[in-house]
């Protein structure tokens, strides 16, 4: 039976492929984006026109933060579930733009909790969390029922926050919701600030690759279609009433690479050496990520697919084929980190 979704952050990366696999299975979804200068708007617009392309997508141009906006969406349709995927991204810009990250993680948050409760309490809300939230843990692998009460960036702060605004809603209203702890997505149509896309553009410009922490790095990357199977599997699975209300995963690949792996893979699969420049550990940054699974794969089968050589080279042909073709580079600075957006206007749109 063909079911309507809301899809919040439809435009950005995770958002784009799930609403992609949503509408590929026949459902009718109902995209949500503000299309925030935080990276270029140009691909996010790429995302969003292939989205449009199909005839049960809806899109909506607005902010989290628009409560009005939100109710009207709410009650123009009715959601089996809610996927709440958009937020303000980035560990490092959050060191210096932190309203950013309040207006957008935590006050829109609890517009989209509000208008589930009020206005569709029967929907699923699924929340974008992070590994950011587990912080200063050395608890390897990382599982759900650890600590996650010392987070090293604000970023993993207001995630950590949705987690407890989710669980109060649950409690307090019967809202059944599921919260999804990423770790580190990487694929094609990815984030210009994330390392994967950053590497390969600077490998193929014969530019220096920074490399954090002298190397010394490790972190869990997870392909972007193991993440959409974690979260279909999840839906599926967690609409039996007969599950707590409220509850937290971890979807990763539950293999973890050191940055130096990382890099290797990207240069086989350019057949191509990097130029490295070894930098200090940033502040902000998480030494090692390790998502334990045990807990999605009981819930739902997840097995990860992906090992990093093959969606490396995956998120290479993609960038050689489509994002250079589509000649999105011109108009992508690929190194956000380095942009000179102003938080003012992101702030402005929020």
């Amino acid at each position: 039976m063909h079911k309507t979704y809301l899809v919040t952050g439809s435009a950005g990366f995770i958002g784009f492929h799930l609403a992609k696999r949503l509408l590929n299975e026949g459902h009718h979804v109902i995209g949500f984006d503000n299309l925030n200068p935080y990276y270029s708007t140009a691909l996010k617009k790429a995302r969003n026109d292939l989205l449009l392309q199909h005839s049960n997508y809806c899109f909506y141009f607005g902010d989290l933060c628009d409560k009005p906006l939100i109710e009207e969406i709410f009650k123009q349709h009715h959601f089996h579930s809610v996927f709440h995927l958009a937020a303000q991204a980035g560990v490092r810009y959050s060191l210096t733009n932190p309203e950013v990250y309040l207006k957008s993680n935590v006050d829109g948050t609890l517009n989209i909790l509000e208008a589930c409760r009020q206005l569709n309490s029967k929907a699923h809300l699924f929340i974008a969390s992070s590994s950011s939230v587990y912080g200063l843990s050395q608890n390897y692998p990382f599982q759900e029922e650890d600590s996650a009460d010392r987070p090293v960036a604000l970023y993993g702060a207001t995630k950590r926050a949705n987690e407890l605004m989710a669980h109060s809603y649950s409690h307090l209203f019967g809202l059944r919701t599921t919260l999804l702890r990423f770790f580190t997505v990487y694929g094609p149509w990815g984030r210009p600030d994330m390392a994967l896309f950053r590497f390969v553009s600077a490998v193929l410009k014969d530019e220096q690759i920074e490399v954090y922490n002298h190397g010394d790095m490790i972190r869990d990357f997870t392909y972007i279609d193991d993440i959409a199977d974690g979260i279909l599997g999840l839906e599926a699975a967690r609409n039996n009433p007969t599950l707590p209300l409220y509850d937290v995963f971890n979807i990763g690949s539950s293999q973890p690479k050191t940055l130096m792996e990382f890099i290797k893979a990207i240069e086989k699969s350019l057949n191509k050496q990097a130029k490295l420049r070894f930098v200090p550990f940033q502040a902000g940054d998480i030494y090692k990520t390790y998502a334990d699974v045990t807990k999605i794969q009981k819930t739902c089968s997840y097995s990860p697919k992906f090992s990093i050589e093959k969606g490396i080279t995956s998120f290479v042909q993609w960038y050689l084929n489509i994002f250079l073709h589509l000649h999105l580079e011109q108009k992508c600075d690929v190194d956000a980190t380095k942009s000179d957006v102003n938080a003012q206007d992101i702030f402005n749109k929020i």
